[in-house]
């Protein structure tokens, strides 16, 4: 009887040990975070020195920020990162969408021809501009035009992709474009192109980019929620703190030259924080939407923020 007791006991113990690893493994808790392929959302490729025992991150990429906004709606990831635009074009149409944290600030530039006469604003009237439809950008520069007295009618728009600015700028397809970031920093980088303009001299600041959640999400998933945001504000912080760091994790990722990166780095600004100066800006920007036509109605604003876990980070830091 003893010897079978402590056959017994040893199989008890064998057993704790050998589920003692499944049961680990079984415990951690994966969070699918979608970001762009751009080195305004280049934080989440540090997360992982930032992440909890007990979790994981899984980063998402996406092209645009349409289908970034697309996949927290359904669900395709938990969180996401995209452009106040495309989280104003959701939520105005009842998607429920959720701006919970800042993501991005700054990242866009209005470039001409390094030896174009073009140097402000005014000096694009009756030029050819490349500008991407319905994008942050758009707005901005059609902001900026009205500021200093002019439309879009005094000058010759131009649909034309970031990705592909740069290059119609090269060929001579168009005398500027109003670009986002690395495309203005590869034109500073190859000799191409000279800024004319960081158009953040408008109500609407730098704001750029948003960390956005499905509304059920924030309610059934809270202390999910208040994990990722701490990861995020940990891995902006020090993407910002360690530029050097910034542009090797963006030239690995994102597969551009170095020289470009660092061109660029300096107009990116990695951030966490979004209250009332964030949201004002926001608010402006729906309704510089709202009289383009962009959007039919401004959203509900109470639902569309929620700064609750940030804020309450932010006490803590």
């Amino acid at each position: 009887m003893l010897h079978r007791r402590h056959f017994l006991a040893a199989s008890a113990a064998a057993a704790v040990t050998l589920q003692a690893p499944f049961v680990r493994a079984q415990s951690t808790t994966t969070i699918r975070m979608g970001a762009l392929k751009l080195i305004h959302s280049i934080a989440p490729h540090f997360y992982e020195k930032f992440t909890p025992d007990g979790y994981k991150v899984e980063v998402v990429p996406f092209e645009s920020p349409t289908e970034g906004k697309n996949a927290v709606v359904t669900k395709s990831v938990d969180f996401g990162m995209f452009g106040i635009a495309a989280a104003l074009l959701g939520a105005a149409a009842n998607e429920p969408i959720v701006v919970i944290a800042s993501a991005c600030n700054k990242g866009m530039a209005v470039v001409a021809g390094k030896d174009s006469p073009v140097a402000s604003i005014k000096d694009l009237k009756g030029k050819r501009v490349a500008i991407w439809p319905g994008s942050t950008q758009e707005v901005f520069i059609l902001e900026r035009l009205r500021m200093e007295g002019m439309s879009i009618k005094d000058i010759t728009p131009v649909r034309i992709s970031f990705s592909e600015m740069h290059l119609a700028l090269a060929r001579g397809d168009v005398d500027a474009y109003v670009g986002a970031e690395p495309g203005p920093g590869v034109s500073l980088a190859s000799g191409i192109g000279k800024i004319v303009e960081y158009p953040y001299g408008t109500a609407m600041g730098s704001l750029n980019m948003v960390f956005g959640a499905h509304r059920e999400t924030l309610a059934q998933k809270p202390d999910i929620t208040k994990v990722i945001l701490g990861i995020h504000r940990k891995a902006s912080d020090f993407a910002m703190a360690n530029r050097a760091e910034m542009v090797a994790m963006a030239v690995s990722k994102l597969g551009q030259k170095k020289e470009a990166i660092e061109q660029s780095a300096p107009n990116v600004d990695l951030t966490w924080k979004f209250g009332d100066t964030e949201i004002g800006q926001a608010k402006t920007y729906a309704q510089h939407m709202l009289e383009l036509k962009q959007i039919k109605q401004l959203p509900d604003f109470a639902a569309f923020f929620d700064t609750r876990f940030v804020d309450e980070i932010a006490r803590q830091a």
